[in-house]
């Protein structure tokens, strides 16, 4: 089954959601469609016209007081997609008949939506791109999560930059891509954005003008917490690429 096209959403608590989108429609370079859902949570952020690029990040209000991340794959064959998932271990959470929500043997959730003919990435914004989405997962379940995944997307499966972190790198062309990540304890399996940074530094004094703030600091990224509560890093990654510097063209990193 090929993935068409990806969505990284940023779920945020329902009553933060308009901090959310402020913050995250200035960082991309984007705007908010109009709100779609039962009760207006979910958002997509629209690149600007001259652009002349899809849309490839959403954000979602829920309900819980924290918000993480998660994905959609889109695929010209919802059903098969769905099937496939279940095949690998994953559980069907919802079926709407043209999407489906399940969740990864680790409980993560994520969807199998339509392909609507997206295939153009966002550019590059003010040094930075969110081109990936992180699954913190517990040793326990590291192991069989990553060949869950693997087998999901049939993309390609890299060691990372540290013993840590594996890489699945999509198809050239396709906007997010995924870092798999063992935690060090175990616990609920997790998800967040990663964004891309030619300059972390600059990147981090950009972010915080518009409300951010900085955690703490790794060998490469900083972990940022927006004004919607919610954490996401960034990564010292080359925003084309996605690769770490010293890796020429290379495909892994944080």
């Amino acid at each position: 089954m090929i993935i068409r096209w990806t969505y990284a959403f940023a779920d945020r608590p329902a009553v933060r959601l308009s901090e959310g989108r402020a913050f995250w429609t200035a960082v991309t370079g984007t705007r908010a469609s109009e709100p779609r859902g039962e009760q207006g949570e979910f958002l997509t952020l629209l690149p600007a016209e001259a652009a002349g690029a899809d849309a490839c990040v959403k954000l979602q209000g829920v309900a819980e007081r924290a918000g993480g991340a998660h994905l959609d794959f889109c695929t010209g064959d919802v059903r098969e997609l769905t099937r496939s998932a279940r095949d690998l271990g994953a559980e069907v959470v919802a079926d709407h008949g043209d999407r489906a929500v399940l969740r990864s043997p680790a409980g993560l959730l994520f969807c199998a939506v339509p392909w609507h003919g997206e295939t153009v990435r966002p550019p590059v914004v003010a040094g930075s791109r969110l081109d990936q989405v992180c699954l913190d997962i517990p040793p326990s379940a590291y192991a069989a999560e990553c060949a869950f995944w693997a087998g999901l997307t049939g993309w390609q499966r890299l060691a990372g930059s540290r013993p840590e972190f594996e890489v699945l790198k999509p198809p050239a062309g396709l906007p997010v891509r995924i870092l798999l990540q063992r935690l060090d304890d175990e616990g609920p399996a997790r998800a967040h954005l990663d964004l891309a940074c030619a300059d972390i530094a600059a990147v981090r004094a950009r972010h915080e003008e518009l409300g951010a703030a900085a955690l703490h600091h790794g060998p490469h990224w900083t972990v940022m917490v927006d004004p919607a509560g919610g954490t996401y890093r960034l990564t010292g990654r080359d925003p084309e690429t996605g690769g770490l510097p010293d890796t020429g063209q290379g495909t892994v990193g944080p």
